[in-house]
Order: C-alpha cells, then structure tokens, then sequence
C-alpha cells in the first residue's frame, strides 16, 4: 500500500471518533487500494463492495431524472453506525467510513474526513 494511503488510514484510525473501519476504492473496478478495520467481524472491503453498488444505483437515478448533477457524498444512518460514502470530485473512486454513532459526531467525522482526503486526492 502506498505510503500516502497508510498515513490517511493512520490519521482517519488517530482522529476519528468511534471509528470502525474505512476503505479507499475505484468505482469502475471495484478495487479496493487500502482498507482497514477496528473489529475482526466487519470486513471493509465486502462493505465496500455493496456501497460500490450504492453509489452506481444513485448515479443511475441522477441520470434517469435527468439532473445535472455529481453524487459528493452518500450517509446510511443505521441503530448503532454511521456509514458515509464520500465520492471523489472526478468520480473515479470513493472513501467509504464506519463510525459508532454513539460515539460520533457527525459534523466533526465529515470535517476531518474532508481534511484527511486531500492528500488522497492529490496522489491518486
């Protein structure tokens, strides 16, 4: 894994409340570049798999409804967990992000999300 990659991983790991497991992956692939987890049973990357499809259903409705518009970020607001989906400006890859919502806050998740992002951004 890329260096640039282990450090967003390492920073999202540091500083994000109730994290629980965050992945980097290409929407016309489905490759995962980097993922990781806090808890041995939540496998990112299968997460990542179905929230590729998440992504590609909203992209699909957008088109269908004729909007000229980019999806920028996806939220599933589950019992427990928060799941963001945060689709890159060019809409070539996404960061998926798990965080325990008792433990969260949702405006500080997004803002360091925001903040981690661009250095991968500017490397992929």
């Amino acid at each position: 894994m890329s260096d640039f990659l282990n450090q967003f991983i390492e920073d999202i790991k540091t500083n994000v409340p109730g994290y629980i497991a965050v992945t980097v992956t290409e929407v016309s692939s489905g490759v995962c570049y980097a993922s990781h987890s806090e808890k041995k049973e939540f496998d990112p990357e299968t997460a990542s798999a179905y929230n590729l499809e998440v992504v590609k259903a909203k992209r699909s409705a957008i088109k269908a409804l004729g909007l000229k518009s980019n999806v920028q970020d996806i939220m599933i607001t589950l019992s427990d967990q928060i799941h963001i989906i945060d689709v890159s400006e060019n809409g070539e890859y996404f960061i998926y992000l798990a965080v325990d919502s008792s433990k969260a806050n949702l405006g500080m998740t997004r803002a360091l999300l925001k903040k981690y992002k661009k250095d991968v951004v500017a490397n992929l």
